[in-house]
């Protein structure tokens, strides 16, 4: 519409640099010393809902950290859109590979550099423009309602008991989601599922204290020497998962699936060289699409243990730790995969050394149908704005709310992102795009638009 665009083209240049004033506030959910910079956040985001239009906006309190809520209610009898995001990011370690500040917003050669940029303050904060697009010009063809967590980061732990509590608030026809990339901006697409997740911590325990390595060692077990081991067991020759049942329940796609997944535009050796790695790895009989979407994963995040100053300290440690993350698919649970992570590398133990497995949080795998309302207003939109159908794909990563938002309010998700896979995104230089930021409050009021149509 041409109000849409005035609007924005009006507006434009203030709508990057309130992102960049929101990007500079250190949300950082998982480290305490950020808690009052979190709430402030929260208020930020707040007041932005207020100034966009909201009828209402409240920052909430939770156990942890505070959930920001707005609606903009046009008529009781149109459609309801509940837009869900987070305003909370990732600790930006480690800051010496930033060739900027994190929390210190540049742009260069047309990109935001910021922890957040992409994932995902850069992505809601497109809902809370389009809004303001669409309620400044009188043209809100639909009640709105936005949900806006400060845990995302760190495994939503109070946004189940938020959504039990506040069913009748939060009661809409469909979830709206950016939090997800596309393919590139000549080739956009729509995630239509998400991988589940499972997230462990193993201690292992030696010796009662630190020995010296030189009177010690060879007598007595290295806990990071074990710990290596049995991490090491944990896959086969063919990268395969060790865990016995891990893949009872792993559903293989039909080969006309598989095809179709593979059709999507993909270079394989501009995708190594842009890691700068010499060929992929993964699990063998499956291309890199399918194993970054459709294949379950098992993956060390951290190791640490003994002695890692400058010099040299000749120390057996007493302890080990590391850090373990499971991607799911569907038909597994994290519950059941936890579990069974914990009995195998508990069994796998040798006697002289004492395990600890603690799980730290899950989620389930979602998949989007592609043939709903919802889902069709999602490909039309990006049809008006693009110029061309997006391409359905299954997204790498895990988003653990999107299957309470089914299990508790009954509701679908749309996955309508506009990152990008390379946007280093839980990685130092951290960036997103200044087109696909104009892209997606271009694209958005025409989801709500067809969305409002009826089927």
């Amino acid at each position: 519409m041409q109000a849409w665009k005035d609007y924005q083209s009006q507006n434009k240049d203030r709508f990057l640099e309130e992102l960049l004033d929101l990007l500079r506030i250190p949300s950082v959910s998982a480290d305490s010393k950020y808690k009052g910079d979190v709430a402030r956040c929260a208020e930020a985001v707040k007041e932005h809902l207020m100034k966009a239009g909201c009828d209402s906006a409240e920052v909430c309190p939770t156990a942890g950290h505070p959930i920001v809520y707005g609606e903009k209610i046009v008529d009781a009898n149109l459609p309801t859109v509940l837009v869900y995001g987070h305003y909370d990011v990732q600790p930006a370690d480690p800051l010496n590979l930033w060739t900027s500040g994190p929390f210190e917003p540049v742009i260069k050669d047309g990109k935001i550099f910021a922890r957040g940029a992409c994932d995902d303050k850069g992505q809601m904060f497109m809902h809370i423009k389009a809004l303001e697009v669409m309620a400044k010009t009188n043209t809100l063809p639909c009640n709105v309602k936005i949900m806006i967590e400060g845990e995302e980061e760190v495994g939503s732990s109070n946004l189940g008991k938020f959504l039990e509590d506040n069913k009748q608030k939060l009661k809409a026809d469909i979830v709206l989601v950016s939090d997800t990339s596309m393919i590139s901006m000549e080739h956009p697409s729509i995630e239509s599922g998400l991988r589940g997740l499972a997230y462990m911590e193993v201690e292992v325990t030696g010796p009662n204290r630190d020995l010296h390595s030189g009177v010690y060692g060879g007598a007595v077990a290295n806990p990071i020497n074990i710990l290596c081991k049995m991490i090491a067991s944990l896959h086969d020759e063919n990268n395969h998962i060790t865990i016995p049942g891990f893949y009872n329940n792993v559903t293989d796609l039909t080969e006309a699936e598989r095809k179709a997944l593979n059709n999507a535009p993909f270079d394989l050796k501009e995708y190594a060289d842009e890691l700068g790695v010499k060929e992929t790895w993964g699990e063998k009989g499956y291309t890199t699409l399918e194993r970054t979407g459709t294949r379950p994963t098992l993956d060390v995040n951290g190791i640490w243990g003994g002695y890692i100053g400058e010099g040299a300290k000749t120390v057996l440690p007493s302890k080990a730790f590391a850090k373990i993350s499971m991607r799911l698919v569907p038909n597994q649970t994290s519950q059941e995969i936890s579990d069974m992570f914990k009995a195998h590398f508990e069994k796998i133990a040798p006697d002289n050394v004492q395990v600890k497995v603690t799980a730290h949080h899950g989620g389930e795998p979602v998949v989007t149908p592609t043939n709903s309302h919802a889902y069709k207003a999602a490909e039309k939109a990006i049809q008006t704005t693009f110029g061309k159908d997006p391409i359905p794909t299954r997204g790498g990563g895990s988003i653990p709310i999107i299957a309470l938002f089914e299990k508790t309010l009954g509701l679908k998700t749309v996955l309508l992102g506009f990152g990008l896979d390379n946007d280093n995104i839980h990685s130092p230089n951290e960036k997103y795009d200044v087109a696909n930021y104009y892209k997606g409050i271009e694209t958005i009021p025409y989801f709500h638009k067809f969305f409002a149509e009826k089927e």
